[in-house]
């Protein structure tokens, strides 16, 4: 017997979506949930945020016309089931691969989607433009920006809403509320009056009601006041609070995530008022699939875990020691206790550890405030994501050479998630906050000694940044102090390699390459790529070529440093990441082709002494 004819290989459009019954999307929902999960488990990505929105996004899809009818995903990677629903079903077979699908919306594959948005809180501020940009035009076109995943936690999220209410914009903004609840317990009564309140012919004859008590003879004024005063104390005692409509936002909801007729009804009665609205969606992350269900923490960003032996593992252990050894510290992440490694820490010292949601400016201003306080801050963040807080970093803790140290995971190229998420700016602005210490271990071993060497540094702040990728594991003899620089080969060659961090084990390749061709070369590995090691500088000044390899932007980077130092000494080639925005695929694939390989370092070396 053949089987049923799947309902996702017929939709090649969302307006495919309408013809459908309620009974069909229901079983619709379930192919895509199965859909999804086979995907992200040959792939990678995020899989409960999307497990949560199948229901959500059909909805929006049903009501809308996208793209005229513009779609905001805030964050991203909560738009699996808008990719399948826009025509991208076999994109999915490479999905986050080189030359693939986006793990987050992309401009470039579709006109459904409107913002290339992995970065969270961002969607209120595109949806106050477009409002704004529209209504000059007059075409009539609805904006729906769907935020959620915590990215209410985000300040920009909240300057954004501020914004829309003072200007009255015509934007429906749904809250996904997949586990960070901004309601308390719904109630018979309650769930009624949100659906009375939602629903625009109430609302007009209320308002006639309210009118026609204020014109009774008399008893007018009175009459009118007390009948806000009984809605005003429902409202208090059934209802969220009015944090919302105090900013001119009207608030509806909350509502079933997982109802497609109920989130189509609020759509449409959402229409139906002038000025900005909040639905408020309730729906559960990893919906369907059990593992997502039952593990929120592991399903909170993405499907990736702690594996051992990488940088953040060694960041993880060493953390904990570091708080057993010194009750003074304490750590700080943005919403990601897992991915960056401080679990454990959080398990042990849950009185020392501050989850301040998705507010990166916050937390390092809030670090800066720990550290004058006395206590010792460690900011353990991706390195994509601190640049969000640069101005914080050098002027609330730099400026005030507070001690506190940055830890930035996912430094240089991340691959699989793409521009948003390499982290090729830090080395660049770090750099340039006057004081700070800019530690880069180069294996699993130095990290822990790099952390606790930025513990006795009391004098201003101090980063350490490593790479998403396996770390090289040294014997303890090896490992120094972090602060002086260390030589990895010597002799009197006429080419020296500064790899730092990752790129010293890359740098030692090339020499080992270089070695079998009749070359010798030296190769340091700096570790401190702030301050510079003046021994080093000197001895590589010795050398008729320097060669220096970073995984950030070349430009203004530790290799233009380098430069600024001995180029008036001997020839600097500094090697490094152009100034571009970089696709997603494997990072030792995207460094080969920038030719930041042992290869390619030296075809560098053998062009050089060719010239």
């Amino acid at each position: 017997m053949d089987p049923s004819p799947s309902l996702l290989d017929q939709i090649k459009d969302p307006a495919d979506l309408r013809a459908l019954s309620y009974s069909q999307l229901d079983h619709l929902s379930e192919e895509i949930r199965s859909f999804i999960v086979d995907a992200v488990t040959r792939t990678g990505g995020h899989l409960g945020s999307n497990l949560g929105a199948v229901e959500l996004t059909i909805a929006l899809h049903r009501v809308l016309d996208s793209p005229r009818d513009v779609i905001l995903w805030d964050t991203g990677h909560q738009a699996y089931v808008h990719k399948l629903l826009t025509g991208r079903q076999k994109a999915f077979e490479e999905l986050r691969q080189a030359g693939g699908m986006s793990g987050y919306p992309s401009r470039s594959e579709s006109e459904h989607d409107w913002i290339e948005n992995s970065h969270a809180s961002t969607a209120l501020g595109y949806a106050h433009g477009l409002s704004t940009a529209f209504k000059a035009q007059g075409n009539g076109r609805r904006i729906v920006a769907v935020i959620g995943d915590g990215s209410m936690t985000g300040g920009m999220a909240f300057e954004g809403l501020n914004n829309l209410g003072h200007s009255g914009s015509d934007v429906t903004v749904v809250l996904n509320d997949n586990g960070r609840s901004y309601a308390p317990t719904v109630s018979l009564l309650s769930d009624s009056l949100v659906k009375i309140r939602s629903n625009p012919v109430y609302m007009a004859r209320q308002r006639k009601f309210e009118s026609f008590t204020e014109t009774l003879p008399f008893v007018g004024p009175a009459a009118y006041a007390g009948v806000r005063a009984w809605k005003a104390a429902v409202r208090e005692a059934f209802e969220p609070k009015a944090f919302f409509e105090q900013l001119g936002v009207r608030y509806m909801g909350p509502f079933d995530g997982h109802d497609i007729a109920e989130v189509e009804q609020a759509l449409l009665n959402a229409a139906e008022f002038e000025g900005p609205v909040v639905l408020h969606v309730l729906t559960t992350k990893g919906r369907g699939y059990a593992p997502a269900e039952n593990d929120p923490i592991k399903n909170m960003h993405d499907t990736s875990e702690l594996k051992p032996g990488s940088y953040t593992d060694a960041f993880s252990k060493a953390v904990v020691e570091l708080g057993e050894t010194h009750d003074d510290v304490v750590a700080i992440t943005a919403a990601m206790p897992d991915s960056t490694g401080l679990l454990p820490f959080l398990d042990r010292f849950p009185d020392r550890t501050f989850d301040v949601g998705i507010a990166e400016q916050h937390a390092v201003t809030f670090a800066a405030g720990l550290a004058m306080g006395g206590l010792r801050p460690i900011v353990a963040v991706y390195s994509t994501f601190l640049t969000r807080a640069i101005d914080q970093v050098n002027l609330d803790v730099g400026l005030h050479e507070q001690p506190v140290i940055f830890c930035l995971d996912r430094a240089g190229i991340t691959g699989d998630d793409g521009p948003s998420h390499h982290g090729v700016l830090d080395l660049v602005l770090m750099s340039k906050v006057p004081n700070m210490t800019i530690l880069c271990p180069s294996s699993y071993q130095e990290l822990r000694q790099m952390l606790f060497d930025a513990y006795d540094l009391d004098a201003g702040p101090v980063c350490i940044r490593w790479p998403k990728t396996s770390a090289l594991h040294t014997e303890p003899s090896e490992v120094g102090r972090g602060l002086s620089a260390r030589k990895g080969r010597t002799g009197d060659g006429d080419v020296c390699f500064i790899g730092v961090g990752k790129m010293f084990n890359i740098a030692m390749q090339a020499a080992d390459i270089l070695a079998a061709e009749g070359i010798d070369a030296t190769v340091w590995d700096p570790r401190a790529a702030r301050p510079l090691d003046p021994h080093m500088l000197d001895d590589a000044a010795a050398h008729r070529l320097v060669i220096t390899a970073e995984d950030g932007y070349r430009e203004g980077g530790i290799g233009s440093a380098i430069a600024d130092e001995i180029a008036d000494r001997t020839c600097v080639l500094v090697q490094g990441v152009p100034t571009t925005y970089l696709p997603h695929a494997k990072p030792d694939a995207i460094l080969a082709s920038l030719g930041l390989d042992a290869e390619g370092l030296a075809d560098c070396a053998r062009s050089a002494r060719r010239d």
